[in-house]
């Protein structure tokens, strides 16, 4: 028989439910919004609904936004020739929070993992293929993480990009093989980008 009030134990196996949280801590975190004042929990329910309302894809580059273009695709001060190509939005705020990049963006939404039944047509590499037609890149960075998936898209990628006659970089190997780019340290990410290579 369950000790806590069905309110209580709704919140823990709601929070249990998100990545990186287990019992233990989603029980702390539920009797710490229970403590806090009533216009904390609001003002967080509230965040979370319209984090699922407002929050949508860039119709450019498909990073996170609250309209039609995210803040990066205009911001008239980026440098437009140059493009970084990364898995996921998290990779993006990574690379950003670095300073070391200050072109444009374009999100594939994940990798190539035939293990996951997640193929080309799964991804974001039509839309990107179209960028690439229809915009004057000088150089395409492939940030995708340095593991199988990661380097099996950019491999992919780099055959694509390559009748195009545009310069095709991949991050330098500082960064540690098998990992993922989102856990990677802002001056080892920030080397890499520095050390790039043609790919």
């Amino acid at each position: 028989m369950n000790s806590l009030a069905g309110p209580i134990e709704r919140v823990i196996a709601e929070l249990s439910k998100l990545p990186g949280i287990g019992r233990k801590t989603a029980q702390r975190l539920a009797f710490h919004l229970l403590k806090a004042p009533e216009d904390n929990a609001a003002a967080l329910a509230q965040a979370l609904i319209e984090l699922k309302e407002k929050i949508r894809f860039c119709s450019s580059c498909f990073n996170l936004a609250d309209a039609e273009l995210c803040p990066i695709c205009t911001d008239e001060r980026r440098d437009r020739k140059l493009l970084c190509v990364v898995e996921e939005p998290t990779n993006l705020a990574v690379v950003e929070r670095t300073g070391a990049f200050r072109g444009l963006y374009h999100v594939l939404g994940g990798a190539l993992s035939p293990l996951k039944d997640i193929g080309p047509d799964d991804l974001n590499i039509r839309p990107l293929m179209e960028r690439i037609r229809t915009g004057e890149f000088r150089e395409v960075v492939l940030a995708t993480s340095p593991n199988v998936e990661g380097e099996s898209t950019a491999v992919y990628l780099a055959r694509l990009l390559h009748p195009h006659g545009i310069a095709t970089t991949r991050l330098a190997q500082g960064l540690p093989a098998g990992s993922d780019l989102e856990f990677t340290d802002d001056l080892t990410l920030q080397k890499a980008f520095e050390g790039r290579r043609e790919f």
